[in-house]
């Protein structure tokens, strides 16, 4: 789960990169929720209280209210939170979101169910609002360093909290997507292969519209395979030194 950082607007005026990244990690309540429960999560503040734990403020939204309802349910159930408290109800015609309903929440957990402050501490800042949908959150972040640093930061924040990571957009700090067409020459057939048929399945789209495991299955690798191959290709086509 995330929380934000009242650096981000300052940031913004330096060089670097923008990123959207997608991320699974162990133990957080958010990614087990929006599995398990067909609804979505927007991640708007996040702080930490006197006693050490961590306290949000998010946005659940759904289809039905019957699915707000289970996943409030399962959110309060969960072993990986302390409290859960409902603050409002969102009318569907004014839901700034996906879905016909929406809900407030104000959830309180313990800090190491959290990936911000790992990601906080190698340089990613917080860029937007944090979406979580479908057991994956996505975080829009500003980064101000080289490709080659980041990617090494990427691999850090991997095995600090054995997380998934892997990048759904590449810009500029002034918002120009980069020119990838050259680096696309530079993967392997197989990395250009699992690259290519991801971003056919739309694989990078929102909402994603095939899950890792039913991609690992149509190029007839294990998911393992996959997630290494998207890896490698992801670091080649943010890295333009690279061979």
């Amino acid at each position: 789960m995330s929380s934000t950082s009242s650096t981000t607007t300052a940031a913004r005026t330096t060089d670097g990169t923008r990123l959207t990244l997608e991320i699974w990690h162990p133990d957080c309540w958010g990614l087990q929720a929006t599995e398990s429960v067909d609804a979505g999560l927007l991640v708007h503040t996040v702080h930490r209280t006197v006693d050490e734990t961590v306290k949000g403020h998010f946005t659940v939204y759904a289809d039905t209210t019957a699915q707000l309802d289970e996943f409030v349910a399962f959110t309060e159930a969960s072993p990986l939170t302390h409290s859960t408290v409902e603050v409002g109800k969102r009318p569907a015609s004014t839901a700034p979101h996906p879905g016909n309903a929406a809900r407030e929440l104000f959830v309180e957990y313990a800090p190491e169910h959290s990936i911000s402050d790992t990601l906080v501490s190698q340089g990613f800042i917080h860029d937007a609002s944090v979406r979580v949908e479908g057991g994956v959150e996505h975080w829009p972040v500003f980064v101000a360093d080289d490709r080659e640093a980041i990617r090494n930061r990427l691999e850090t924040v991997r095995a600090e909290i054995d997380a998934e990571i892997s990048i759904s957009k590449i810009a500029s700090a002034d918002g120009a997507a980069p020119d990838s067409t050259d680096r696309l020459d530079r993967l392997t057939p197989r990395q250009r292969e699992a690259f290519d048929l991801a971003c056919e399945r739309n694989y990078y789209a929102w909402p994603r519209e095939i899950s890792t495991r039913e991609l690992a299955d149509e190029l007839g690798v294990s998911k393992t395979t996959l997630l290494e191959h998207l890896r490698k290709a992801e670091a080649k086509l943010l890295n333009p030194d690279d061979a």
